[in-house]
């Protein structure tokens, strides 16, 4: 087991709470809770009556999450954050503010046991809800050209097709359990020259994972159901990591602070559409310097916010 101090760093963590502009008596979701780190700061501020609802579909996550909200005025909910609509549905609310973080979390990475670093020897693993297959049993049943589509869709990498060849053989010969064993594999299929530069096993293992969680489809859900969900002036506010959840959090946006849809020869609106939202800032915030130095895994962290005008048509 890693021996780490923290459970999890939150990261952007001042950003979050200046994007979601936490009211005191305000409603607000978290609908990844992990150690608690983003979910204590803001039920903290949470002093005139306010209520968090904080989410999580690891059960080491919520147990984390309970001694970081001990006191605060927050209710812990093990499930995945596409069930948020139903959490606050079912107590009749809408929420001033929505925080999905779409990162693994740090113990998720350091703990051995969860199998989901390529840097040490663990059981082949990596489900976030400890719940479900595993990523051994994707790698050893999936059929090889559905292995590499994955390996292309989720992770872009482009020796794909020669990585899923590599396990495909590897597995007749014996089962592949653990993650080193998947990372030689992945390495022995990739030229000298990649190996070389860095650590090729990165976007296979994000492919895995992602397909393992699906993830992609579960954000895909919940990105309408949060805003959705939202009262208006109420903020979603969202940390992506890598390109493909950011990308389909930008699209998701856009769609709602889109105006007029009238086609562009029009000379003059007559389509009366108004939009639904409007960005929070342009462009994502990314991790200041000073954040960089003090967490790397907060290098890739893009953070978008959206605050709701009306109901999405």
């Amino acid at each position: 087991m890693a021996d780490i101090g923290v459970y999890h760093v939150p990261v952007m963590l001042h950003e979050v709470l200046d994007d979601l502009a936490v009211r005191p008596d305000g409603i607000y979701l978290d609908g990844t809770a992990g150690g608690g780190g983003h979910s204590s700061a803001i039920a903290a501020r949470l002093t005139e009556g306010g209520r968090l609802f904080a989410m999580d579909q690891d059960p080491d996550a919520i147990a984390e999450a309970g001694k970081r909200l001990s006191g605060l005025p927050a209710e812990l909910i093990h499930a995945n954050f596409t069930e948020m609509g139903h959490v606050l549905e079912a107590r009749g609310l809408k929420a001033d503010g929505i925080l999905l973080d779409l990162g693994v979390s740090s113990h998720e990475l350091d703990e051995d046991a969860r199998g989901f670093s390529y840097h040490r020897d663990a059981p082949l693993d990596m489900r976030m809800s400890q719940e479900g297959r595993t990523a051994a049993d994707l790698v050893n049943t999936l059929p090889e050209a559905e292995l590499s589509r994955i390996i292309i869709q989720y992770g872009e990498e482009k020796f794909a097709r020669q990585i899923a060849s590599q396990i495909a053989a590897a597995r007749q010969i014996k089962p592949i359990e653990t993650t080193l064993e998947l990372a030689e594999l992945i390495k022995k299929a990739v030229p000298a020259k990649v190996r070389r530069d860095k650590n090729p096993c990165k976007k296979t293992f994000q492919a895995v994972r992602i397909a393992v969680n699906d993830e992609l489809n579960c954000l895909s859900s919940a990105l309408d159901t949060a805003f959705a969900s939202l009262k208006q002036g109420g903020r979603l506010v969202i940390l992506t990591f890598h390109s493909l959840e950011d990308r389909m959090v930008k699209q998701a946006f856009a769609k709602w602070s889109q105006g007029c849809i009238c086609p562009p020869e029009f000379p003059v609106c007559v389509c009366g559409h108004k939009p639904a939202g409007k960005p929070v800032h342009r462009k994502p915030l990314t991790a200041s310097p000073e954040e960089l130095a003090a967490n790397p895994r907060s290098k890739s962290a893009k953070l978008r916010a959206i605050e709701k005008l009306r109901d999405a048509d």
